[in-house]
């Protein structure tokens, strides 16, 4: 990652080197050694290293000895560069955080053990299923939980999941590995771990439990029956905007704090996490670090869903045509912020009261969180994998708005503004890259169809029976057109 830049002297990060670190960045006080792994995390990314693993790493602070430390696991070959900036620095990495005001650095150190599961399988079966694993957290996409759209089925016959129901000793699946440890649980008569999913899903735990438990079911079914009976999947909302790490800010952190961090990770300082209180092997005093703890995650997971990552579904296409590259440029536009807040006004009624909240501040302070200059947020990144983002974010608001009999202008345009981008050309004619599972299918349709959006409204895959929506349809036709004809910003005029 970090290998064509020079760190000059900065300190490398590891245990040895914190002392040295100086007075401006926050160290663990804590001693590591003293913390037991009661969470497996599986999915090591930007996101969990700036959001769970720091709760956990305040709680550390005040909770020294705890057994709530974090295994982290990856299981994709990609994992490979975490594995390694990780290992090289004792588990240790840098958050920053970054406002208008000032960037602030801390060291995180609750993250105490990584497995790379390519290099050795079994050493992640056997820590999951050891006792000391109370919770299995999760960050593996919205394309991890191999759930069909228009059905709300288990994708079985996925490559990843066949492989694994025929090679249960050695899988490579998210699945594969939980039903292994869990099978193994069972029959030691050690009970299971909580499975807590934190993916922008709505009723993430709720998917989480039919899928493992289909996965299990099919696998043996006297497992699939316990797992469905003993094991807690609590839903929660996650929300952090966290960039991907790149090659400046591996540079800032040397340059501005003196470390040497081989995989820095770099936030907002807004944090927010809502998890329901259901939990069958035990968990952390959460809401001593400021995890609300609830009863029903729904109307936050919504709220949060349909405006934040359904806004970020907008900002991302019609940037990207006007020909943008980070998010506070396009946020910077009058025309696409009009956009963006109207896109929250027309959301809005399909929401639930949500308790606590003041709805109108919320969306005020996205705007503000999404203008910050200072997150370099890349549209690429807001963009990737909307086959399964599109269908989550947006397309339930749709079916709400339609059904209240509401206004689609801006949720369609969304639709829209995925179909124009994925001809892979801005409106200026140069190149975007898309980046999704099913992108080459994506991509040709969208070349062949042009303005016409049937022939992409009719993946039932994603739109379900949207396509028979005439609504929905004419709305998409509309926008689609005007956006051919007149690209992003004139269509905004117009519009």
């Amino acid at each position: 990652m970090n290998s064509n830049i020079s760190q000059g002297s900065a300190i490398k990060l590891n245990k040895a080197s914190l002392s040295r670190l100086g007075n401006n960045v926050r160290v663990p006080n804590y001693d590591r050694h003293q913390i037991t792994n009661g969470i497996v995390h599986i999915g090591v990314g930007g996101f969990h290293r700036a959001h769970q693993a720091l709760y956990l790493d305040n709680y550390f602070h005040q909770n020294p000895g705890s057994k709530w430390g974090i295994c982290g696991v990856g299981l994709l070959e990609f994992d490979k560069r975490m594995r390694d900036a990780l290992n090289s620095q004792d588990r240790l990495y840098t958050l920053v955080e970054k406002s208008p005001a000032g960037d602030r650095a801390r060291v995180i150190g609750a993250i105490t053990e990584y497995l790379f599961a390519p290099d050795n399988r079994q050493a992640v079966i056997d820590t999951l299923a050891d006792p000391k694993c109370r919770i299995v957290t999760l960050t593996i996409t919205e394309g991890g939980y191999y759930y069909i759209e228009g059905s709300g089925e288990f994708d079985a016959n996925h490559p990843t999941i066949q492989y694994d129901l025929q090679h249960p000793d050695e899988p490579i699946g998210v699945y594969g590995f939980l039903t292994a440890a869990l099978d193994r649980r069972r029959q030691q008569g050690i009970a299971p771990f909580t499975v807590l999913s934190c993916d922008n899903l709505q009723g993430n735990g709720n998917i989480a439990r039919k899928m493992l438990t289909a996965f299990a079911q099919m696998q043996n079914p006297e497992l699939g029956r316990w797992v469905a009976e003993q094991v807690a999947f609590p839903n929660c909302m996650v929300d952090r905007i966290t960039p991907a790490t790149t090659p400046a800010d591996i540079k800032m952190v040397a340059e501005q704090f003196n470390i040497n961090d081989a995989f820095p990770v770099v936030a907002e300082p807004f944090l927010q996490w809502v998890v329901e209180d259901n939990f069958c092997a035990g968990r952390p005093d959460w809401e001593s670090v400021g995890v609300q703890m609830t009863s029903d995650v729904h109307p936050y997971e919504m709220m949060k869903i349909r405006l934040l990552n359904a806004s970020h579904l907008l900002i991302g296409y019609l940037g990207s045509l006007a020909g943008y590259t980070y998010v506070h440029e396009v946020m910077a536009d009058s025309l696409i912020r009009q956009a963006v807040d109207n896109l929250m006004a027309e959301v809005t009624p399909t929401l639930q009261p949500v308790p606590g909240i003041d709805l109108d501040n919320y969306k005020k302070t996205l705007i503000e969180r999404f203008a910050n200059p200072k997150i370099r947020d890349q549209l690429p990144r807001l963009c990737l994998n909307s086959s399964a983002k599109m269908p989550k974010f947006v397309l339930g608001s749709v079916r709400d708005a339609l059904h209240q009999g509401g206004a689609i202008d801006y949720m369609s345009l969304t639709v829209a503004a995925w179909f124009r981008y994925l001809n892979g050309l801005d409106d200026q004619g140069n190149a975007i890259a898309i980046d999704d599972p099913i992108g080459g299918t994506l991509t040709q349709l969208a070349r062949t169809s042009g303005s016409d959006p049937k022939p992409l409204l009719n993946l039932t895959e994603i739109f379900g029976d949207l396509s028979q929506s005439a609504p929905f349809v004419d709305t998409v036709t509309n926008h689609l057109r005007r956006l051919y004809e007149f690209g992003a910003k004139e269509t905004l005029t117009r519009f």
